[in-house]
């Protein structure tokens, strides 16, 4: 069971309706030398610059997502500065001066997408709200593994300032409702989805 805490962020399962995740992503430009890793996992928005940025709110009535706010970040390419070599990447490191770097974006917002809760859920959460445990940051990840450690907040609400939704429970050998750190299924709200946010950039 999941009796501690290891987040791994937001992994893409399948669909709201039950397909499974196919594996399509969109391709956005990443700003060379952006100061921030950005780690598989993490929630990206577009900036006003057009590329993509990780988001550093928590998605939550005072601090929601920006308007531009497109998915989860699943690896990207680049041309590494030293090599010269292109390079396929699980996360972008921090500072990276590469003119042709690109995200690969989840950014279907019917996808549900597991992750860790940083604390006990119960079976009445089942269709709460959610936001993100902390916020996400250059540092919200490993370098070593390229993984991000994003969680969510233990703290649900019904209001709908908050960023996600909570669809299912993970069940498995491994994780059960009400688990310390109990894993779950989650959907974009609309308010925090920029395809479904009437809100420009």
């Amino acid at each position: 069971m999941s009796a501690t805490a290891t987040p791994y962020g937001f992994k893409p399962v399948n669909e709201i309706g039950g397909l499974p995740y196919a594996g399509s992503t969109r391709q956005i430009k990443i700003a060379s030398g952006y100061g921030s890793n950005i780690f598989y996992g993490q929630v990206v928005s577009i900036v006003a610059a057009g590329t993509i940025e990780v988001v550093t709110t928590n998605g939550d009535n005072s601090t929601p997502f920006p308007a531009g706010t497109i998915g989860v970040f699943v690896g990207c390419t680049y041309t590494n500065p030293t090599t010269k070599q292109l390079t396929f990447a699980q996360y972008f490191p921090t500072g990276t001066a590469a003119d042709d770097a690109m995200a690969y974006i989840v950014d279907d917002y019917n996808t549900l997408f597991q992750v860790q809760c940083a604390g006990s859920l119960a079976q009445t959460t089942l269709g709460a709200n959610a936001k993100l445990q902390a916020v996400q940051s250059t540092s919200t990840g490993s370098t070593t593994t390229g993984n991000s450690n994003t969680a969510i907040s233990a703290t649900t609400a019904a209001t709908s300032g908050f960023a996600f939704r909570i669809v299912d429970f993970v069940e498995s050998t491994t994780s059960t409702v009400g688990d310390a750190f109990t894993d779950v299924l989650v959907k974009f709200n609309p308010v925090a989805h920029s395809y479904n946010n009437p809100t420009g950039i």
